[in-house]
């Protein structure tokens, strides 16, 4: 019974606390990450928020290397630029250096069936205007019934599942967090497609806070750096 009206309250205040708007984020010009696998530090997600007037363009830089007996064994990089204009999306793209191997996604919107346009490595055609690139930092991703793989444009339906309000400490820190599970709603995926995330936001400012994920080792986002 708990955890129900919990979900109820939560899902009245997604829809009365402006979770339509970025307003959240009006303050914040950068957010860093450190990323871990099995607990090792491996790399780090850096991004900054760039304002003109009423535009917002977020960049984002990712980089980490996985070695084993000082022997490279797996690298990855990438950055990409969204942008916005009075809260709206408008655009994305991004290119993926991962193990040599080459990846992108540029996303735009066509205004004339209002469907968002995408040209990906993985997927290239429409896209409902209420999905969410999948860059985790914007907690409207909560919301949208699928979310666009900010690696490929694949496009990745999903279910999210409150979990409740809870206290997590990061970097001796704590947090009041808002715990979410995002699942894809097919079953069919093979298991190296599927979503299986959770995600931690902050109760108070929905600032992303932490990502955890299982995927050939236990890989954690933890937040490092809030201006």
């Amino acid at each position: 019974m708990k955890k129900i009206l919990v979900s109820i309250i939560f899902l009245i205040l997604l829809h009365t606390n402006s979770f339509g708007h970025l307003q959240h984020y009006k303050e914040v010009k950068y957010l860093e990450y450190d990323l871990y696998r099995n607990n090792n530090l491996i790399g780090s997600h850096k991004y900054n928020f760039i304002r003109n007037g009423e535009n917002l363009t977020v960049k984002s830089i990712v980089n980490f290397k996985i070695t084993k007996l000082g022997v490279d064994l797996y690298k990855y990089f990438a950055e990409s630029e969204e942008n916005y204009t009075k809260n709206n999306f408008t655009s994305f793209n991004s290119k993926t250096l991962q193990n040599k191997k080459n990846k992108y996604v540029n996303i735009t919107v066509n205004k004339e069936n209002n469907k968002l346009k995408i040209n990906g490595s993985s997927f290239k055609g429409d896209g409902n205007i209420d999905f969410v690139v999948g860059t985790w930092w914007n907690h409207e991703i909560v919301k949208a019934k699928a979310q666009i793989s900010a690696i490929s444009g694949r496009i990745i339906e999903q279910k999210v599942i409150f979990l409740g309000k809870k206290q997590i400490i990061i970097n001796d820190k704590s947090y009041e967090a808002l715990h979410f599970k995002f699942l894809s709603s097919d079953e069919k995926l093979p298991d190296n497609k599927k979503l299986n995330t959770d995600i931690w936001y902050d109760a108070n400012t929905l600032i992303w806070l932490k990502a955890q994920f299982i995927k050939q080792g236990n890989w954690e986002y933890r937040l490092k750096k809030l201006n």
